[in-house]
């Protein structure tokens, strides 16, 4: 098999590292680097488990876009902290002593080599979606701690897998399209746009997104299992004639007006304009500015992560 291609979920990793790497750990001059060390740790721990050719860090650009919220207004409105200082953009409540350790990761990245990449008015989960659907020579990765991303498993044009980290990277689980349908109940032949209609039916507090009322998990798998795809639920909820439970139909028919808003809310973009910061993706077997990374280690005190870090490149081939 040829070296993946893996792309990280920037922000919900380095949101895991804030909150599971203890604010103790700080810099020679006091300041946490809890979030910087556990990112580090957990980059060099994932280029070692998957032995990567190639590895981009994806960004949110905008963690709340505009078409989302015109469609579904309550999308993620409960993370709302304000708005800038023009008063026209909604502000992410992010900690306060994580907001700079994001930049310090970026500096890092930078330094090494590593490309990043971010599409503007698009979350990082749009530019994780468009690279994996671009991809057409290796096989892909994703790495996230967000259930949503499970939207992108596929076996052509290459097989595209989702590590989840809902339990910590130690306990991470890889799913396919085998394994989403087999947790999630859904039809294999089209596990990742099922498990999109999924979440619609079901919901997501962490989002904003209200479901269906009165349709659970369970309920949503039921009906996926049944129908085939929330096409075919839907016209059995328009057809009086059908086998559809009347309390189904009910919410259903309820709930149309959401259902039908929410489906380009819940599913990921495969188009959105994604850049990279750097010419190539390929992941670097030494750092690109090596003065650069030995400042920032001395600056931030995290000379055993990018040691890490460098030991995972050394292992790999080259390129």
């Amino acid at each position: 098999m040829p070296a993946p291609l893996l792309l990280l979920d920037g922000a919900s990793m380095w949101f895991r590292s804030f909150y599971g790497v203890p604010s103790s750990i700080t810099s020679p001059d006091g300041r946490p680097v809890n979030a910087l060390r556990g990112f580090l740790d957990a980059v060099a721990t994932l280029v070692t488990r998957e032995r990567p050719g190639r590895l981009v860090v994806c960004l949110d650009l905008d963690w709340r876009p505009q078409f989302r919220v015109d469609l579904v207004p309550s999308y993620k409105a409960h993370r709302v902290a304000g708005a800038n200082p023009d008063g026209e953009v909604d502000v992410e409540e992010v900690p306060d002593d994580l907001t700079p350790q994001v930049d310090w990761i970026l500096d890092v990245l930078d330094a090494f080599g590593i490309a990043t990449a971010g599409a503007p008015g698009y979350e990082a989960d749009d530019v994780l979606g468009t690279l994996a659907a671009r991809e057409r020579t290796d096989p892909v990765v994703v790495v996230s701690g967000d259930r949503d991303l499970l939207q992108v498993v596929a076996d052509e044009p290459v097989p595209v897998k989702v590590l989840y980290l809902g339990r910590g990277l130690s306990k991470a689980t890889m799913f396919g399209p085998a394994e989403v349908a087999e947790r999630y109940g859904v039809p294999a032949h089209r596990a990742g746009p099922a498990y999109a209609e999924l979440a619609l039916l079901r919901g997501d507090p962490s989002d904003g997104l209200p479901g269906v009322a009165g349709i659970g998990e369970k309920s949503a798998m039921t009906l996926l299992g049944q129908y085939g795809s929330l096409e075919r639920i839907l016209n059995a909820a328009d057809d009086p004639k059908s086998k559809l439970s009347k309390t189904f139909r009910t919410k259903l028919l309820s709930a149309r007006v959401y259902v039908d808003a929410a489906l380009p809310v819940v599913r990921v973009a495969t188009d959105a304009p994604v850049t990279l910061s750097r010419e190539t993706d390929l992941l670097p077997l030494s750092a690109a500015d090596p003065q650069r990374v030995a400042e920032l280690a001395g600056q931030h005190g995290i000379d055993s992560s990018i040691g890490r870090l460098q030991k995972a490149l050394d292992a790999l081939p080259a390129n």
